[in-house]
């Protein structure tokens, strides 16, 4: 059962926050989002708080996220798990899949009969979006449903807010947060996962597992056990915490 109450801050967190839908709004295209004056004055107090132990886990690429968050520098997971920044501040990433370039040509066909849906390229993965055609909501669910056949095993599918996200399997959120909770200054502590997006799922999972709190935006079924309206809450639920 999801609680009801404001989430839980544990004596010594281990704080992994989602981006989009999360920290910043969703907007008309991912190119546009920007960090808000709120929350650039508040993550140095987050850090603060958590002894430095923040990581930003996002669907976006490390560099996408830099810039949003400019000026300002997290420990961070890009691409779903797929690319690390860790405390060493060196990035890591898993080699593109060959199954990847399959796929694109897949849904190409379909991007291309549907003016306003477009194709990001993440280097290890892509994500087709349509946040400006909502209406094609049951026609790319069908697509995905019909890509499923023909998916290679080392590829799979997501679907989230207005986004068809492909990407090789062998990283997740969850996994992400697991890499980082095994090492400093995150080791020890208690983790807290806040997303909004079925993307966030194994998050949840991972940090349920571990003994942590889990915190879905918005509404919708999750595995997270406790649940904020939106961005303002989140900004508003931490800037409480850290002023304590």
């Amino acid at each position: 059962m999801i609680g009801t109450s404001p989430p839980p801050w544990p004596s010594r967190p281990a704080l992994f926050l989602d981006l989009d839908g999360t920290l910043v709004e969703i907007v008309e295209h991912p190119s546009l989002t920007r960090a808000s004056a709120r929350l650039r004055g508040l993550l140095p107090k987050v850090l603060d708080s958590c002894g430095g132990a923040v990581a930003v886990i996002s669907g976006r690429r490390i560099d996408e996220v830099d810039r949003i968050l400019s000026p300002h520098t997290c420990l961070a997971a890009g691409v779903h798990g797929l690319e690390r920044r860790g405390p060493d501040g060196r990035v890591s990433s898993f080699a593109p899949s060959e199954g990847l370039e399959h796929m694109r040509r897949k849904v190409e066909p379909f991007v291309a009969r549907h003016e306003g849906v477009w194709i990001e390229d993440k280097g290890t993965a892509f994500a087709v979006h349509y946040r400006n055609r909502p209406e094609l909501e049951k026609d790319v669910h069908r697509l995905a449903g019909e890509l499923q056949d023909e998916t290679p095993p080392d590829i799979e599918i997501l679907l989230g807010h207005y986004v068809l996200e492909i990407k090789p399997g062998v990283a997740d959120k969850g996994r992400a947060i697991e890499l980082f909770m095994a090492e400093p200054p995150f080791a020890g502590r208690t983790p807290v996962f806040i997303g909004d997006d079925v993307t966030d799922e194994t998050g949840f999972r991972s940090v349920n597992a571990l003994g942590g709190v889990s915190v879905k935006v918005g509404d919708g079924p999750t595995l997270a056990r406790w649940r904020l309206a939106g961005v303002d809450d989140v900004l508003g639920w931490l800037e409480r915490l850290v002023s304590r």
